[in-house]
């Protein structure tokens, strides 16, 4: 493993982003939200709400999340909003039934957590050999809920910071708690915009995470990987 001129790992630190790179949070938020519409089925008759579909679900939430756009909410705020916009779409707007989607929504979220398999390995093989370890992320993947209790050393949600990627300043809380120069600390994503040009901007090392291996191969990362277990060795590249 490469060393710097004082006798230190180059990279002492490593970020992950959370959604799409440790956890497969799209495929348990479809999971998820085919059971809300379910229950809307099943609480609401009528033609609009029979029309309703997974798709325009996501949809629903995208656009409260585009006119919330320079406002950091809590994760859990933002879906309660998307379901009382749903209901009101479908003539049904009810605050309490809202709520309770809301709530069984985060409650499956959470129980039906979905990580991919090269996350655990790698994270206790970075552990093991000394890398400080911190989670980085725009969503609600609190680790103590998606089955990664005590593998970070510290976690930066955008929700808790007031800032959320890639504002400089979200970047600037994640150094702060790495507690090492941004040069120090490799930051892991999927996103090229989020992860890639918000990390690099800050001064991070960056790695993108590409796991389809289809997409823009512009994004200006000091590394791309395909799998999370490649890891260790691009750390030591990056660290001589």
């Amino acid at each position: 493993m490469g060393r710097d001129d004082g006798g230190e790992r180059v990279i002492r630190c490593v970020s992950f982003d959370a959604d799409g790179t440790v956890l497969d949070f799209e495929g348990t938020m479809r999971a998820s939200i085919a059971q809300s519409l379910s229950e809307i089925h099943a609480a609401v008759s009528g033609a609009a709400a029979n029309a309703l579909t997974v798709e325009r679900l996501i949809a629903i939430r995208g656009e409260v999340v585009a006119e919330l756009r320079g406002r950091v909410l809590a994760m859990e705020e933002i879906r309660l909003l998307a379901f009382e916009r749903t209901l009101m779409e479908i003539g049904a707007s009810d605050s309490a039934l809202a709520a309770h989607l809301t709530d069984r929504y985060l409650q499956r979220r959470f129980q039906q957590v979905r990580l991919y398999p090269d996350a655990v390995p790698v994270l206790d093989a970075l552990a093991a050999v000394g890398y400080r370890l911190g989670l980085a992320t725009n969503g609600n993947s609190y680790p103590e809920r998606c089955g990664l209790a005590g593998r970070f050393d510290f976690a930066v949600l955008a929700q808790d910071v007031g800032f959320s990627k890639t504002d400089a300043r979200f970047y600037g809380a994640v150094i702060a708690a790495a507690g090492v120069p941004p040069g120090q600390i490799a930051h892991v994503g999927d996103s090229p915009v989020n992860d890639v040009q918000g990390a690099g901007a800050a001064g991070l090392r960056t790695v993108w995470l590409d796991r389809d291996r289809a997409r823009d191969a512009a994004a200006r990362a000091d590394v791309r990987i395909s799998s999370l277990a490649e890891l260790p060795d691009v750390l030591a590249a990056l660290s001589i």
